[in-house]
């Protein structure tokens, strides 16, 4: 253990170094930012390019994402409905036993014709090495990095700007987004590898490479899988670590009213002190914090959010008449409507992450051997991160606006302010809410990064090989950029780093649609052994 900790120390030795050239008056941060902006500048423009309709300009991205998940809805007969049940027993556990024992297997079942040996392309099925985590933990594990600053700070800046009709978009979108989760997680275990010591690896590099490859494309697969690792390193080290780190960090000074930078650097260490002796551990590690954490801050915030939906309940029907009227009638006709419809949509998909296929990476580490079940479990990710979560937040925001007039509609400039007025929302009710918000700030930032610091660390072992050193010099940049977010304001780079967390979209979109024909089979499959189950009481 100590010689696994020791690498943690040694990456923060460096910082107090960068910060002295800080505090010196070079301002290392300000020549980084404005090196790299036209970079970012460029790249931003490219993933977010977009597409003028009704004199609005809407992302492409977001198209994208909204017409993928809508063919995987009708493509696989309403999967986010119809399998809802299924998802809610499967975490349960009440078909593990399917896993565990070949009775269930129905006869026609590819696994017949492979006993006790690998099904070519997918995974393993002797033994009991089907996976490092359960059902729960990899749900958790996908949930920590999706549930966090999206919930809170940006459904408050979809509110705001696009007003309560945003909420009725962003539902939408999380319904929808069920569907894109159910798919490219049942393919994330479909094509994962499992080594000789029982360690996954998995996510949409191994499916886009090996599943295109096996339906002919192979220099296609070669291509979008390789680009897809490059952007989920990128994204992992800048909008799943900086930006968490940095937030958590504001949060913190702005809490305690400290003025004194050091602080940043302080408090960026302490982080990711706490972040080291969780990844040192793996996914394993990961899945176990991960289980006790999401719960809790499930608990948290949305106990607080019910508490006060509870406490202003005769507002709760005006509230939702606000929300419905103002989804299809705004007052700037179809140009408004349609804005409300992008920031629900934008801020609904973006928080939930369906379609990216970040998600896949974690899914794929669950122990079973039918994909499509992990797939069932994780189409409830976005179901619990946005349409529970994120409408909580919604509602509380709408019902103490009505009653407190806190904020005007349409207002662009609080983009870049919504922790702060999900702060003020809840202080209306639940006086000094906002230091309990801190800390669940914080607990989000600080999920995120362990669940991103796995999926970047699965992106840099395709591109650079498994190995303890590549495994080591990932986890001690991660480290060192956690801190180095904490610490500065790096802007550009971090714009940067969210561009290439949606450029996973482009890669990863191409790749399930081609290969939703092979889901559907492994649905099918799945279904017959859970009907053998029940059947056979």
């Amino acid at each position: 253990m100590k010689r696994r900790l020791f690498f943690v120390a040694l990456t923060l030795s460096g910082i107090f170094r960068m910060w002295a050239q800080e505090a010196s008056g070079q301002s290392l941060a300000g020549k980084i930012d404005e090196a790299f902006k036209p970079v970012s500048d460029f790249w931003s423009s490219v993933v977010f390019y977009s597409i003028p309709i009704a004199g609005l300009r809407i992302p492409l991205v977001l198209i994208i994402l909204i017409l993928g998940a809508t063919f995987f809805t009708i493509y696989f007969s309403f999967p986010q409905f119809r399998l809802f049940k299924t998802a809610i027993r499967v975490v349960a556990g009440k078909y593990d036993d399917i896993d565990a024992h070949d009775s269930f297997v129905p006869a026609d079942d590819p696994l017949m014709d492979h006993p006790g040996e690998d099904i070519p392309e997918t995974i393993k099925i002797e033994g009991e090495h089907h996976g490092e985590v359960s059902h729960f933990q990899a749900l958790s594990a996908a949930l920590s990095a999706t549930v966090g600053l999206g919930n809170i700070a940006g459904v408050a800046v979809a509110i705001a700007i696009g007003g309560p009709g945003a909420t009725f978009w962003m539902i939408l979108a999380g319904l929808l987004g069920m569907a894109s989760k159910f798919t490219e997680c049942t393919l994330g275990v479909k094509y994962r590898d499992i080594g000789p010591d029982g360690t996954v690896y998995g996510g949409p590099m191994y499916y886009l490479q090996k599943g295109l490859t096996r339906r002919g494309f192979k220099s296609l697969g070669d291509i979008l899988a390789a680009f897809f690792a490059l952007m989920v390193i990128g994204g992992s080290f800048g909008g799943g670590n900086m930006f968490q780190a940095n937030q958590a960090t504001a949060q913190f000074i702005e809490l305690f009213k400290i003025r004194n930078d050091n602080w940043r650097v302080f408090f960026g260490i302490i982080l990711a002190f706490l972040v080291g002796i969780v990844i040192i551990g793996g996914i394993k590690r990961i899945g176990k914090v991960a289980e006790k954490i999401v719960p809790f801050m499930a608990i948290l915030y949305v106990g607080a959010a019910i508490f006060i939906l509870v406490a202003e309940f005769k507002y709760i029907p005006d509230a939702f008449a606000l929300i419905i009227k103002n989804a299809f009638t705004p007052m700037a006709g179809l140009g408004g409507f349609i804005g409300v419809m992008i920031q629900g949509f934008r801020r609904g998909t973006f928080s939930n992450e369906a379609g990216v296929g970040s998600a896949a990476i974690a899914h794929s580490a669950v122990k079973t051997k039918y994909p499509a079940s992990e797939g069932i479990v994780a189409l409830l990710e976005p179901f619990i991160d946005t349409v529970v979560i994120c409408t909580m937040t919604a509602l509380v925001l709408v019902i103490t606006n009505i009653k407190f007039h806190l904020f005007e509609y349409g207002d662009a400039s609080v983009n870049g302010k919504g922790v702060e007025l999900t702060a003020h929302a809840f202080d209306a009710v639940i006086p000094h809410f906002s230091i309990i918000l801190t800390i669940a700030v914080i607990l989000f930032a600080f999920s995120t990064m362990l669940s991103w610091s796995y999926y970047g660390l699965q992106g840099w072992k395709f591109l650079f090989g498994r190995s303890k050193k590549t495994d080591l010099t990932y986890k001690i940049l991660f480290l060192f950029f956690l801190v180095v977010g904490s610490s500065v304001k790096l802007g550009s780079v971090l714009d940067f780093s969210d561009a290439m967390i949606f450029a996973m979209v482009f890669p990863n979109i191409i790749g399930v649609a081609i290969l939703a024909p092979e889901v559907k089979e492994e649905l099918s499959r799945y279904l017959k052994a859970i009907a053998k189950k029940d059947k056979a009481g």
